[in-house]
């Protein structure tokens, strides 16, 4: 992609560019000053910013503009009078003069939502193929970014070793329930999920601040009848709102939650949170649900009280209708991995006769996020 034309404007406050696909955008002057390429404002070792906004003079325009036979924009900036190049490629990637419009679309396009027709199309890869092939790792962790969930199979069965996989990716989030912890049943025990009961299908942690993005699942042993477990896309709850009931969504957004665990007496982890949250610009951002942690709700004003808990019936009637859900039973050596900011997860109950054993740990998502650009940028090759 190359720029046919570059034009200064508005007295160099802006420069107008023509790429030979036919795109255009503008870029003000500020913009491209503070994000010059150059090693004077970038650091070349790391790539972070090495001047301020305040360094910029207010007066900042472009006084001329080129277009270089490498196919690089050159632009000399008064007054510093500095001449600074980008890329055309790099100008088409981080152009933000591009239309919008007025219904923002509420669901990013990096992610793609599901509901139950998602039963026979589960993300499913080996241990033995993402622990030693690049390409196998890319594309078990795109899965886990595009759909908030995904299998794999094939781990050891020795205690502790989906915090391998974990590393693989990123790093272990060591809470008080430690590196990582037991779900099996338990006599008096510190949290519902250590018992034989169902689980209606919620998020980790809500009473954590900051909440862990990832959580981990692995089975060493299931000879129980039942305890499958379910999964259910809480970005596909939130549209289905929206679209059917947008009073109820904007009510999940406006009001926060209270989180409380005090399960422990050493423990007292307390968090408000949204049970949908959106980014300024109305796109999801996480969804946050789980009844077993919810605190009494002090942040809805009287009148819109009785309306709140009509949107979170909703919301909880929507997670447990079965076309929403996606269920599977681990076996040994198999673990399933939930973004704990989108994907619910659900156990169904089980019998007493037999042994359920699944251990669980927490991770997050930068970790994951900055593997994935590492093997989509080819800066590793096959391990």
């Amino acid at each position: 992609m190359k720029i046919l034309n570059a034009v200064a404007q508005e007295g160099g406050k802006i420069v107008k560019l023509v790429w030979d696909t036919g795109q255009v955008a503008r870029f003000h002057a500020i913009w491209l000053r503070d994000n010059a390429l150059d090693s004077d404002t970038r650091s070349s070792v790391n790539g972070q910013r090495l001047i301020t906004v305040q360094d910029i003079p207010e007066d900042i325009c472009i006084a001329a503009v080129s277009i270089l036979d490498t196919d690089e924009l050159m632009l000399t900036m008064a007054p510093e009078m500095k001449e600074i190049f980008f890329p055309s490629e790099w100008l088409l990637e981080n152009a933000y003069d591009v239309g919008r419009s007025l219904d923002t679309e509420i669901i990013s396009k990096a992610v793609e939502t599901w509901d139950a027709n998602f039963q026979n199309h589960m993300p499913t890869a080996t241990w033995q193929d993402v622990s030693c092939s690049d390409t196998s790792l890319l594309n078990w962790l795109d899965a886990v970014r595009k759909y908030g969930f995904a299998v794999l199979t094939g781990i050891s069965d020795q205690s502790g070793a989906l915090c391998e996989v974990a590393e693989k990716f990123g790093y272990v989030r060591e809470t008080n329930y430690g590196r990582w912890f037991e779900v099996r049943s338990e006599v008096n025990p510190q949290n519902l999920a250590y018992t034989n009961l169902g689980l209606q299908a919620h998020t980790d942690n809500p009473y954590r601040e900051p909440v862990p993005t990832l959580q981990l699942l692995s089975c060493l042993e299931n000879t129980v009848k039942g305890g499958e477990s379910i999964v259910v896309d809480g970005f596909k709850v939130a549209e289905t709102i929206k679209e059917k009931a947008p009073e109820a969504f904007d009510l999940l957004t406006k009001y926060s939650f209270n989180f409380e665990y005090t399960g422990a007496e050493d423990v007292c982890l307390r968090a408000t949170r949204p049970t949908i949250e959106l980014t300024p610009e109305g796109e999801i951002k996480s969804v946050s649900f789980n009844n077993r942690s919810s605190a009494p709700i002090q942040t809805v004003p009287f009148e819109h009280m009785e309306d709140f808990y009509a949107a979170y019936r909703l919301f909880g009637e929507l997670v447990e209708d079965p076309a929403m859900q996606v269920s599977f039973k681990l076996s040994p050596g198999e673990l399933f991995i939930v973004d704990n900011t989108r994907v619910m997860h659900a156990r169904k109950a089980f019998s007493g006769s037999g042994n359920r054993w699944l251990q669980g740990c927490y991770a997050d998502k930068d970790g994951l996020l900055s593997t994935l650009s590492i093997l989509e940028a080819g800066r590793t090759g096959e391990v």
